[in-house]
């Protein structure tokens, strides 16, 4: 049976897990954007069926993705509310808000899924958090429902009491990444490498090196050891970074995050 899917915004995310469903033939794809020309693009792309009005969207679709900002999520589903019913389903991936406000602003007329994908799902890469804890989910919802999110990526079933967690560990993670990646081409810019090349050399490494780590047979400790010889190179600059402290930086700024989100959801 055909589901009919709509996303109430089309901005960067909402484009990308669209992209991603483009193959679907089991889903209607639906979208409403005040950027009509985002519109017109994702018909092209992924057969998407514009709408002109939010209150349009939510009485075609079975299931409601809020992918707008934050701050506009309440007004958006309070004026689609009346539009809901149990046969619906609201899935927000609106950062830090929680399955008891889009209830409440919903009037718990259907229920309610939380994802947090992460900036990667812009290139299908995404990791996903999703938080299936509202007990009016149907058996069916719960298991269609993740299937839309693997289209970018890994999914990962959480209750929602882990979610600032997972906001710490990898919805900030690509910002650490790229910061790593930021500090390392610098020092091969330092060292004589024009920035181009230490560019390219950089992104090569972590593609490489994330790659390794998913197909290998070793541990992320294991791997690391292959690359540190006693005596030389590798270890003379993992023990610096032990002499400054820096795992335990690392570990303190993902806690400062998780503190942030728990801040910010409040």
């Amino acid at each position: 049976m055909t589901k009919r899917i709509g996303f109430i915004g089309t901005g960067n995310m909402g484009s990308a897990i669209l992209n991603g469903l483009a193959s679907r033939d089991d889903i209607e794809r639906h979208g409403y954007d005040h950027h009509q020309e985002k519109l017109a693009q994702l018909a092209a792309s992924c057969g998407l069926k514009a709408h002109d009005s939010v209150l349009s969207l939510a009485e075609a679709c079975d299931i409601v993705v809020v992918a707008v900002k934050p701050q506009y999520a309440e007004a958006v589903v309070k004026e689609i509310a009346a539009s809901l019913d149990a046969s619906k389903c609201l899935v927000s991936i609106c950062a830090g808000l929680t399955v008891e406000r889009f209830r409440d602003w919903s009037e718990g007329r259907c229920p309610v899924v939380r994802v947090m994908p992460d900036t990667p799902a812009l290139v299908g890469e995404s990791v996903s958090a999703v938080c299936l804890d509202d007990k009016d989910l149907s058996d069916e919802l719960r298991a269609f429902i993740p299937g839309l999110f693997k289209a970018i990526g890994q999914v990962h079933i959480l209750p929602e009491r882990l979610f600032d967690a997972f906001t710490g560990v990898i919805g900030s993670g690509p910002a650490y990444v790229f910061y790593f990646m930021e500090a390392m081409i610098e020092a091969g810019v330092a060292l004589g490498l024009t920035r181009p090349q230490a560019t390219q050399m950089v992104k090569g490494l972590f593609l490489g090196s994330a790659k390794m780590a998913d197909q290998s047979e070793h541990s992320v400790p294991q791997l690391r050891e292959m690359v540190t010889s006693p005596g030389g190179t590798t270890v003379r600059a993992l023990m610096h970074f032990d002499r400054q402290g820096m795992r335990g930086d690392i570990i303190d700024a993902i806690f400062k995050c998780c503190e942030r989100s728990i801040e910010l959801g409040k």
